[in-house]
């Protein structure tokens, strides 16, 4: 499938979404669209295996016929059905039996058939009970299918989902759906969906030309940049994974192959299950990625809590854009917390450098982080100024990147991205100003290929440019106090021409010279007329 017929594609769907969820909210009509779009992946997937693994015994059907081949095989072959889905959980890791495939599921829509619901939510319990990988348990533990905002009665509640799902069904028929168009689709749909949900947009999504900049930088070799990107990462975690858009644009960065295995957290269970759906969207293996539900700033993740240092995990790659200024209550034992210890507790009032140094503990020695957050990290005092200030003199911040305001859908102010390492070879920071260069939209500001590849580029090769970036040495920023204030540093605004106080003053004498001479000549008509002359 074309580029272009992938953004049709995308369109088509939202179209049905925008046109069919009415007053519904767009975060609780996104889980079911998106939900659906799944099923509709896994059935794909788990027919195509299964053509596979039959060969020559797989049903054809007729053209009128709307349900699933497999439906008749397993009419016709009831005694190897156990074998059957055995060899199924070994080859796909989940097993679909076949009233709850999609083109069974689609057909009841069309027909307008009284038990889609109860079937549809058999389904949906069936795949995650039945499955063999961990990975789809609990996978539509958030898809409501009682829930009174699709209709108060059950008949009103098939209605509306039999609608929902036949042009769903309908606006796929013109497309050759594969994994990768579907995964886009999917992609497509999360980010037109957080373009029409505001502020709660922020808790799950990334905007892709942000997330652009930061799979690009952890992509490229962690010490020496302008050698070009890495040719494997064994590993890239981030924290705050939220829909997996940003851990995805890393993969896609690094090729199918390039990375080892992609972990993620997210503490939102709704957007935890859209992350996972994501990955498999996307062809990645279960075996090729973990996420895991639960807090972050708890450290409550098992893999993550070992104390035997030579055991904890540690990343090639780090990326996150976690909550901006997110208020959170440290237990005082957390000031003993690994992560913290060395640096002290980020304020209540704002965890921002909680997360960045949960991020940077679980760094690997020569790999590198990238993290989203809001310029206040820069030069707050307090708790914040003592992290900052002991991260600075540790050698661990290597550039500081400054974004225009209102590129995202939670909020308009600007962010900046920090870009650290365990081991950095040069001795300054590179502080890029990037704060006016976008291109303006009706709802948020946009970055355009050059805009990024700009950025990209100035961080590769280290370049100075002037009002854009300026490689800072740490004598000039321990004189300011550690504050990172990038205008400090990269001021954008432009020099006033300097003033020639010579050429000015010889321009003022000529016009008094005039203003006498106009005077002189107009006091002679004056005094002809017989008037007052001017003084």
């Amino acid at each position: 499938m074309t580029e272009f017929d992938k953004q049709k594609l995308g369109k088509t769907l939202w179209n049905i979404a925008d046109q069919l969820r009415g007053a519904m909210n767009a975060d609780d009509f996104r889980d079911y669209m998106l939900a659906f779009l799944f099923l509709r992946y896994l059935s794909d997937n788990y027919e195509a295996a299964a053509q596979k693994e039959l060969g020559v015994d797989y049903p054809k059907l007729k053209e009128e016929e709307y349900h699933s081949p497999l439906t008749l095989w397993y009419e016709q072959n009831k005694q190897d059905i156990p074998e059957f889905e055995k060899l199924m959980r070994r080859k796909v890791h989940y097993v679909i039996e076949p009233q709850y495939l999609w083109a069974g599921i689609a057909e009841m829509a069309r027909t307008q058939h009284v038990k889609l619901l109860n079937t549809l939510q058999a389904g949906f319990k069936y795949i995650e009970e039945e499955s063999f990988a961990s990975v789809f348990r609990g996978l539509f533990s958030e898809i409501n299918l009682a829930s009174e905002k699709l209709g108060k009665t059950y008949s009103e509640r098939n209605d509306r989902l039999c609608k929902i799902i036949k042009e769903i069904a309908e606006g796929l028929k013109q497309f050759s759906t594969d994994s990768d168009a579907l995964g886009d689709a999917y992609e497509y749909l999360i980010g037109q969906f957080a373009a029409g949900s505001g502020k709660k947009a922020g808790e799950f999504y990334t905007p892709q030309r942000i997330s652009d900049i930061l799979s690009a930088i952890v992509t490229l070799d962690s010490q020496e940049p302008a050698t070009g990107k890495r040719s494997h990462l064994d590993s890239v975690f981030d924290f705050a994974c939220g829909s997996g858009s940003l851990l995805l644009n890393v993969r896609r960065l690094m090729g199918p192959h390039g990375i080892g295995k992609i972990y993620g957290q997210e503490k939102n269970i709704t957007t935890y299950n859209l992350a996972r759906m994501n990955m498999l969207l996307h062809g990645v293996k279960d075996s090729e990625f973990d996420i895991f539900h639960g807090d972050t700033l708890l450290n409550d993740w098992d893999m993550l809590r070992e104390t035997n240092p030579a055991k904890i995990p540690r990343f090639d790659a780090v990326v996150a854009n976690p909550p901006f200024s997110y208020r959170w209550e440290p237990a005082e034992t957390l000031a003993d917390d690994a992560r913290f210890k060395n640096y002290g507790l980020a304020p209540k009032s704002a965890a921002d450098f909680a997360f960045l140094l949960h991020g940077f503990h679980f760094l690997k020695e020569d790999g590198v982080m990238a993290i989203i957050l809001p310029h206040g990290v820069l030069f707050r005092g307090g708790a914040e100024a003592r992290i900052r200030t002991k991260l600075l003199k540790d050698g661990h911040i290597d550039t500081i990147i400054g974004l225009p305001a209102n590129l995202f859908f939670s909020t308009g102010i600007p962010v900046c991205i920090l870009v650290l390492k365990k081991c950095k070879k040069p001795d300054d920071i590179l502080f890029i100003n990037a704060a006016d260069h976008y291109e303006p939209g009706k709802r948020q500001n946009q970055l355009s290929s050059d805009h990024i590849n700009k950025i990209i580029d100035t961080y590769k090769f280290r370049k100075e440019e002037p009002r854009y970036a300026r490689r800072v040495s740490m004598k000039e920023i321990e004189k300011n106090e550690f504050n990172l204030n990038i205008s400090r540093y990269v001021s954008t605004t432009k020099a006033e021409a300097e003033v020639n106080l010579a050429l000015v003053y010889d321009e003022l004498i000529s016009l008094e010279n005039q203003i006498k001479s106009a005077t002189q000549k107009h006091n002679e008509f004056l005094k002809e007329l017989g008037l007052p002359l001017l003084p």
